[in-house]
């Protein structure tokens, strides 16, 4: 099956260092509630995110959100801080915060997210691994599900061509 993940864009970084966030913006073709669902229901977040979550993300309070990457997996503690239906959800993953921003935008809806990173590591990577993830995001959203792409796998996708483009897109 051919899946084309498209180009580098849409994305920034704030901060002057460590921790830095990611600002990473795509324009979906669904309403809010429709983009919500996809972000807090535990079943679809296991068809396109980077972790399985054990219960759904629109509730504040601990969880463990488990990294898969082929037959590996990895727990890491998490925390729902803001649940603002259908608008923001804010987590803690590990040290770093995700929040996500839905606004109405042309009949669909502009989603930010804001990703902070405590632990230095590789802005460019994290960029490529959340565009991924939101391209498979959209296609589940269409009613065209392509199926989670996790870790190692993304390299079969251009993750590395990927993110060399978002390495020049940071500089």
């Amino acid at each position: 099956m051919s899946f084309d993940v498209g180009e580098a864009r849409d994305a920034q970084l704030a901060g002057t260092g460590e921790p830095w966030t990611l600002v990473f913006i795509r324009d979906l073709r669904q309403p809010p509630p429709v983009v919500w669902a996809a972000l807090t229901d535990p079943a679809e977040l296991d068809q396109w995110a980077p972790f399985r979550a054990p219960r759904d993300l629109g509730e504040t309070g601990p969880l463990t959100l488990t990294m898969v990457d082929g037959d590996t997996e990895e727990e890491t503690p998490a925390h729902v801080r803001v649940v603002e239906p259908p608008t923001l959800l804010e987590y803690s993953w590990g040290q770093d915060r995700l929040r996500w921003e839905l606004e109405p935008h042309g009949g669909g809806t502009r989603l930010t997210l804001r990703h902070t990173l405590v632990e230095p590591t590789d802005p460019a990577s994290v960029a490529t691994g959340w565009h991924v993830c939101v391209v498979v995001l959209q296609h589940l959203l269409d009613g065209d599900p392509h199926g989670v792409i996790r870790g190692q796998a993304a390299k079969d996708y251009g993750f590395d061509e990927l993110r060399d483009a978002y390495r020049k897109m940071f500089v």
